[in-house]
This record gives structure tokens, sequence and C-alpha cells, in this order.
């Protein structure tokens, strides 16, 4: 007997299952052709106004402070990771030196104003002497004269005119050398006052010549920052120029982006820059703006650049660094970038408008302080101070 199993007569047999690989595989041609349409389209009407690199790094102003006198330390006042202000004392140093040549100086300073005191008191002195003489002078020609009528007449003798005259000649020569003396005397002092005497400013710059080593003894901080690379120790003796530590001002960063040469046919001054850095990742983005473009490549100003001049050398894509700055400060603030830190540039090429190199020259200085401005302001009181304290009433003028 069959153990087959036969279908009923009449019966519609269903076909067997259609197999779905090849219909998966034409739905992946299909998104592979709508995903490189859709890649040729975006690049074509945006990628392309695009470049980026993550060969940049964050770079920055380091002040260093260094002495302008040699001494030992006897004070720091701030240390690495530190906030700093603007005139905040960061070294002092032993300032017992300074304040002698100060002290020294300010005695000079009144000594001198006093020496030339006696300078115009030598031109009143020697114009009332010439003005004796010449009172003698003219006595002494009125009585020759006389005598000289007489002895024409035989009244008198020829000795006694001879003497008149000698008498005469004696008070002209008085009377010239008293002129000569006046001279000598008022040309020291021709055309100045106490206070513009060339002794007088010379003791005078001597003096804040000594004030400024006295201030010099504080070391300040130029501008506002963060301390680093401390490594002055208290005690220490130091000499003008060594580096004791530096102040960074972390809000005044800007980005080095090393492009490929490749990459700047299209780059312009002033183009906008979207900044990502890698200890934020992609959530923080900084806006900046391209502030100018290299002047030569990384190769062509190190210390040994390339020579390719035996024939034999490999074509290397050299890389311009671009100087990128951030155009809202506030988001430095909100997160603080470090120097040398890695980032991502990307620059829009959609604004052609820029120039590729600067048109004019700076109309103000890149970085600067006034911490220094009024250093010299208290050394010129004090040096008016002195003058009019060794300058007695109607001797701060020449005689004419």
């Amino acid at each position: 007997m069959s153990t087959e199993t036969s279908a009923p007569a009449g019966a519609v047999v269903a076909p067997p299952p259609k197999s779905r690989r090849g219909f998966f595989l034409k739905l992946l041609v299909v998104v592979l052709v709508l995903a490189i349409a859709a890649w040729v389209v975006w690049y074509f009407v945006d990628g392309r106004w695009y470049e980026d690199t993550d060969d940049a790094y964050v770079n920055g102003n380091v002040v260093q402070i260094t002495p302008q006198v040699p001494g030992t330390v006897i004070s720091i006042g701030a240390d690495d990771g530190d906030l700093v202000h603007q005139g905040d004392v960061l070294v002092k140093l032993d300032p017992s030196d300074a304040d002698v040549a100060l002290e020294s100086a300010r005695a000079n300073l009144a000594n001198t104003v006093r020496k030339v005191r006696g300078l115009y008191n030598n031109v009143t002195s020697a114009q009332a002497d010439m003005a004796v003489r010449k009172t003698a002078v003219d006595k002494a020609r009125a009585d020759y004269n006389r005598r000289r009528d007489l002895a024409k007449s035989g009244a008198i003798s020829s000795e006694e005119l001879s003497h008149a005259l000698d008498t005469l000649t004696s008070a002209e020569s008085s009377l010239s050398s008293a002129q000569q003396s006046y001279n000598s005397s008022k040309v020291l002092v021709d055309d100045t006052v106490v206070a513009s005497h060339p002794d007088v400013r010379a003791a005078a710059a001597k003096l804040r010549s000594a004030y400024l080593d006295d201030i010099r003894a504080t070391l300040v901080a130029p501008l506002d920052g963060y301390v680093a690379k401390r490594s002055v120790q208290v005690g220490q003796r130091v000499q003008t120029g060594a580096a004791l530590m530096a102040v960074v001002p972390l809000h005044q960063v800007w980005i080095d982006a090393n492009f490929k040469e490749t990459q700047l046919g299209h780059m312009r001054i002033g183009q906008p820059v979207e900044v990502t850095a890698d200890v934020y990742g992609n959530g923080v983005k900084y806006d900046a703006k391209v502030q100018s473009l290299g002047i030569g490549s990384g190769s062509a100003f190190s210390l040994l650049p390339a020579q390719n001049a035996t024939g034999n050398w490999i074509k290397i894509v050299q890389r311009v660094p671009v100087r990128v700055v951030f155009t809202k400060p506030e988001q430095l603030d909100k997160n603080p970038l470090r120097l040398g830190l890695s980032t991502k540039v990307t620059v829009g090429l959609h604004d052609q408008n820029g120039p590729l190199l600067a048109q004019q020259a700076p109309t103000k200085p890149a970085f600067s302080t006034t911490v220094y401005d009024q250093q010299l302001k208290s050394a010129d009181i004090e040096i008016e101070s002195i003058i009019h304290e060794n300058v007695a009433a109607g001797d701060t003028k020449a005689p004419k």
C-alpha cells in the first residue's frame, strides 16, 4: 500500500516562497546611489566651500617677568596657576642698595641746586663790582682831564699829570677785568632758571634713574592673566633679564592652524571660522575668523630649511600657518582654552571679498600695557619739591 498522500483532484498548489535576498540587494544599491547623489549635490552646493584641519593648536602671549635691576629675592607674591591683575606684586627684591642710591641722588640734587644758586649770586656780585669799577674810571678820567687843563697853564707839574694818567689806566684795566669776570659768570647761567640749568637737570636725571631702580626692586604684573613657569625662589640672587615667571592672558589667545597649501586657494582674511577643542569635544563650538594667512610655510622659517638641490627629492605638500582669532570673548570665559591644546578648525569659504594679505599697517599696538606709565610722575613731584626747598626767593632767574 503506498505511503504518499496524493493531492485531491482540482486543488491549487502554492508556489514556492521567493528569496528576499535579491530584494535587499536592490534596496542597498538604491540607497547607495541616492547617498552618493546626495553627497555630490551637497559637495557642489555647500561642502566644497569649507576647509578644515585638525593640525591646529591654541597659542597666546607669554609675558615674561624679568628684573630690570639685580637683587636678592625677599618675597614671591604669586605661584603657578594663580590669577593676577595688572599692578599686582609678583616678586620683591631687597631694596636696600636702591634706597641708599636714591638718598644719595636726593642729596646730590639739593647740593647742585645750592651751587647753581651760587652761580647766580656770582653774576650779581660781578655786576655790582663792574658798576663800582665804572664809577672809579669815570672819576679817574675826570681828574685826569682837570689836571691836563691845569698842566697846560703850568699850575701843576707834569709828574702829577702822569700820576693821574696812571690812575686812569689802572681804573680802566680794573673795569675791563670786572667786565670779563661778569661775562664769565653770566654765561654759566644765561637764559636759564635754576630748574632748567644744565647742572640741575643732570642731577635731576640721576635722581630719576635712582628712583626707577628703587621702584624696579618690586616686580608687578604688567597685565591680567595667570601665572606660569615660576622658577624664582626666595633668597635667590637674580640678574637683569633673568626669567622669573610668566603671565599668560588666557582671554587673549588665538589659534595657529596649519593648512595644506592646496587648501589655501579660496581662503581669505576675515572669513568665518568654527573651532572645536579636543578638551571639550564637538559639543562646544567657538566663533572665530581668519586674521592672517602665513607669509611662508613652516619649513621656510625653520632653523635648518630643507635643501632639494641634489636632484633626488620627494615632493611633500607643505603646510602654511593661518592665524585664527576668536570673535566672541564670552565663549572663552565660559569654556577657557589653554596654550598648546589641540583644536579642529573649519573655515567657511563662501565670502571671497577679503584680501589674501593685509592691506594696511597697524594703527595701534598689537599688545601693550600701561602699568609703567606713571613710574616717573612721583619722581618729578619730588624733584620739584627739592628744587623749591633749596631755592631762595628771587634766585630763580638769571640777571640781565
